[in-house]
């Protein structure tokens, strides 16, 4: 384990020098936030993958692959679904608003920003749960690597992304994700796969040992799909962690092409974790636990150093989720929370860049502090994830797809839907239980109600702020943000 534990080690500390470079570019709350707005295709593409695809898409992908066989990827399936809905449809209108977050962008919409604060809280909740979801997993990985107490795991873990993070923003994690990316690739696809398949006896193998509907492509149930589709397709066009990365596109066309490219990416992904999966339920029948799959078979068949390197790639693919939604998080609480109220301007003045970049670095670190507590502190990772799921759909969803489809949407409308299908979704979860699909199905079904009824009831939109909402829009009526001379242009 020697080898293993040097490549472990390694990877963390490359991933704190990544952190240290970011720091010395972040030097506007443009450049910290969203990358200064200028990845090109490679850079974007990778980096789009490496936030979407975590430790669940990993871990839990390899563990429904495990209990399901090949339909068990329809959960990560539908993720790449998402991200490709988006690149397509979205991505160029949502890359030319220029704005830092989900609830500015309704603030544009809509007007008066009366629907930022509420939108506020509840993307923050969404942003603050799915981080602790991601830094609860660094206990499994880590408890495989150094046989490691479960809360000291989640420190070490948590405190190397908050680290990096809090240096560097948006410009660490964009280097650490492209690393991330890379090792993923290699660690799942290029080795764990082949060698999974190899260890089973081949697809022939697998067949004749596992049930007919292990191969079946629906075998995970249709009701499942759909909830699946509904959740985390439509949770991927609307959530912040998703928008932020959006954002850092250097043009339109580099968010519709690298993020139509990262979707494929997540596509294969998908099938490769339920691949992988399956071969595990051939070689260890009898597991406790789906989720065990993979680092039972990382431990068991992979060779010295390969080991490391797959390790490595789990630990990549927590740590791209938990940034991404660590500076989501952060980036919602100080910008949509605070700062409406303590009454603050919510742009850069001349003078005072550094001291945006100070506060937004102080929010990621109070936020990774809290977030590291309250992950010790909890258990259910399961819940917690649907929970913070349930509410961005059934809360968020239509307001922000209605705004950027339906012109005559206002305001009031969007307050209602949001307010009626938030309240709705946690009082059905508290109803129905919380991993029952009726809480997102009625409460995003109300969403909806609300808003259409309430919008048609109310004033139309103002002319002036629809004016201006669509000068946006064709990329027109931004502020200009300065653009450090120092840094280079990612490709």
């Amino acid at each position: 384990m020697a080898v293993d534990y040097a490549v472990i080690v390694i990877y963390l500390a490359g991933m704190l020098a990544m952190g240290w470079w970011g720091m010395r570019r972040a030097k506007s709350k443009s450049e910290f936030l969203v990358a200064g707005r200028r990845l090109g295709p490679g850079m974007y593409s990778g980096t789009m993958a490496a936030i979407v695809l975590g430790g669940a898409s990993t871990i839990g992908g390899v563990g429904l692959g495990y209990q399901y066989g090949l339909s068990g990827a329809w959960m990560v399936f539908t993720i790449g679904l998402g991200l490709l809905a988006l690149s397509i449809f979205f991505s160029a209108r949502i890359a030319r608003l220029k704005v830092y977050t989900v609830s500015e962008m309704l603030d544009l919409r809509y007007g008066g920003g009366r629907a930022g604060i509420i939108s506020g809280v509840v993307m923050w909740a969404y942003t603050l749960m799915l981080a602790v979801t991601s830094t609860i997993a660094y206990a499994t990985i880590f408890d495989v690597i150094f046989d490691m107490d479960r809360a000291l795991s989640i420190i070490l873990g948590g405190t190397i992304v908050v680290a990096y993070s809090t240096l560097g923003g948006m410009w660490s994690i964009t280097l650490t994700d492209m690393v991330q990316f890379v090792v993923k690739t290699i660690g799942v696809l290029l080795l764990l796969l082949p060698i999974a398949v190899v260890k089973a006896g081949g697809f022939s193998e697998m067949k004749a040992q596992l049930p007919t509907e292990y191969f079946d492509p629906l075998g995970i149930g249709g009701e499942t799909i759909f909830t699946y589709v509904l959740i985390y397709t439509f949770g991927m066009l609307i959530g912040q962690d998703i928008w932020q990365r959006v954002f850092t596109a250097r043009s339109d066309k580099v968010a519709r092409y690298g993020g139509t490219a990262a979707g494929t990416y997540c596509l294969v992904y998908a099938l490769a974790g339920a691949v992988i999966g399956t071969a595990a339920k051939v070689l260890y029948p009898d597991l406790a636990h789906a989720d065990d799959a993979f680092a039972t078979i990382v431990r068991d068949e992979l060779p010295m150093g390969v080991r490391g390197l797959v390790l490595a790639a789990a630990l990549a693919a927590v740590m791209s989720t938990s940034s991404g939604a660590l500076i989501a998080c952060a980036t919602v609480a100080n910008n949509d929370i605070w700062s409406r109220l303590r009454g603050a301007v919510s742009r850069e003045k001349d003078g005072e860049t550094h001291d945006e970049v100070r506060g937004n670095r102080l929010f990621i670190l109070i936020m990774g502090i809290a977030v590291v507590c309250i992950a010790i502190a909890l258990n259910n990772v399961v819940e917690a994830l649907t929970v913070a799921y349930n509410l961005l759909v059934g809360g968020l969803l239509v307001p922000i797809l209605g705004g950027l489809l339906w012109k005559r949407g206002t305001v009031h409308g969007a307050l209602a839907s949001v307010t009626v299908g938030g309240l709705a979704v946690v009082g059905l979860m508290a109803w129905y239980g919380i991993l029952a699909n009726e809480p997102v199905y009625y409460g995003l079904l109300l969403s909806l109600a609300a808003y259409v009824v309430v919008s048609l009831a109310t004033r139309p939109t103002d002319a002036a702020v629809l004016a201006a909402w669509r000068e946006r829009l064709a990329g027109r009526g931004a502020e200009a943000e300065p653009e450090p001379e120092s840094v280079p242009t990612p490709g």
